[in-house]
């Protein structure tokens, strides 16, 4: 990279955003929770309610359990509209629903450490205009491929999961037929990849980005969370292991949600050095944990300098200052205009336009 030019479009970036940003970012890695309040079907489990990361997570929404109690858990999906809303940079976010871990097809709630149901989500993100459905299906479901039918029919732009914690093998065989459904629905497949450290409980070995090769050579596109940048594999990095499967795979891509995190401080700086890599990167925050301390510039210094942490940290609403800090670093205008062009946003729009 030119660092002249890319000084300069810094500069430019920060004070006015880009031309092509004015009709705003879409956020594709963007989660909400809930306690079962207002009938949700959401919960904690009673592992992840007596961790002290509970009272984190309801404080990075902003809500109480009282307020929610009071105003049911669609108060924190409002919340992230009207935070949308005020953003110069990004127009729409993909919210996220959270299967659980599933025993004899059906879901166990008792070890299920966090749940948010597909049916909630759908609906509570069809109330406002600039909020996108993003489905949750644990393959192990015996109606897993009637709910993948279910999630596009309710507009979903993907599907997530998280095997870490919903312990299962992305490499098992078994599940070729709902990958292949995946396939024919034209739903991209969201996997964590890498170590799991949002969660009380997680069997990392399923991070392992390598078990994601029989969705890919069955051709779904899979975009493998935060480039696998936590926990190692094999006795090999993560981040490491799964940079080669950007040449085996076409299909792959990855996004940058959380790279700013202090405890994966300078990998967007290595991944933005790793040749053509930025071709398969999608902008995401990985709303809510975008705050100080987890998230500063001030942890930046050596890629932002001084001057432009300060300006940075001045921004107010939380997903323009993301946006300006991974511009900062040096993330191109073309990653964050991917995830838009990636999935289908335009469902979006019909999804939450009744006409």
């Amino acid at each position: 990279m030119n660092s002249g030019l890319g000084t300069a479009c810094i500069l430019l970036c920060l004070a006015a955003g880009t031309a092509t940003a004015a009709e705003g970012y879409l956020d594709m890695h963007v989660h909400t929770a809930g306690i079962g309040a207002g009938g949700s079907g959401a919960f904690v489990g009673a592992e992840m309610r007596d961790n002290l990361r509970f009272r984190f997570y309801l404080h990075a929404f902003g809500v109480s359990e009282e307020e929610l109690e009071a105003e049911g858990d669609g108060l924190i999906i409002k919340r992230i509209s009207a935070q949308v809303a005020g953003s110069e940079q990004v127009s729409r976010a993909v919210i996220l629903a959270m299967d659980g871990l599933v025993a004899d097809g059906e879901l166990n709630r008792d070890a299920t450490q966090f749940y948010v149901p597909n049916d909630f989500v759908a609906v509570e993100v069809g109330r406002y205009d600039n909020l996108c459905f993003g489905a949750s299906v644990n393959p192990q479901r015996h109606d897993a491929l009637a709910r993948l039918e279910q999630a596009k029919t309710d507009g979903a732009l993907l599907v997530k999961w998280i095997p870490n914690v919903m312990h299962f093998d992305p490499a098992d065989p078994a599940f070729e037929p709902f990958y292949r459904k995946l396939v024919e629905l034209d739903l991209p497949l969201l996997s964590h990849a890498g170590k799991e450290q949002a969660f009380a409980d997680a069997r990392d070995e399923f991070g392992d980005p390598r078990r994601l090769e029989l969705p890919l050579s069955l051709g779904v596109t899979v975009i493998a969370a935060h480039i696998a940048t936590t926990g190692k594999s094999e006795g090999e990095g993560n981040f490491e292991r799964i940079l080669p499967m950007f040449d085996e795979y076409p299909n792959l891509y990855s996004e940058i949600s959380s790279l700013t995190q202090i405890n994966k401080r300078n990998y967007l700086t290595r991944a933005l050095s790793v040749p053509g890599l930025d071709e398969r990167l999608l902008y995401g925050t990985d709303y809510p944990l975008q705050f100080f301390p987890l998230v500063s510039s001030l942890w930046h210094l050596r890629d932002v300098g001084f001057g432009n942490s300060r300006r940075v940290g001045s921004i107010r609403n939380g997903w323009d200052r993301d946006v300006a800090l991974k511009r900062a670093i040096g993330t191109p205008e073309h990653v964050f205009m991917r995830s838009a062009e990636l999935l289908d946003v335009d469902r979006c729009r019909r999804s939450a336009d009744p006409s």
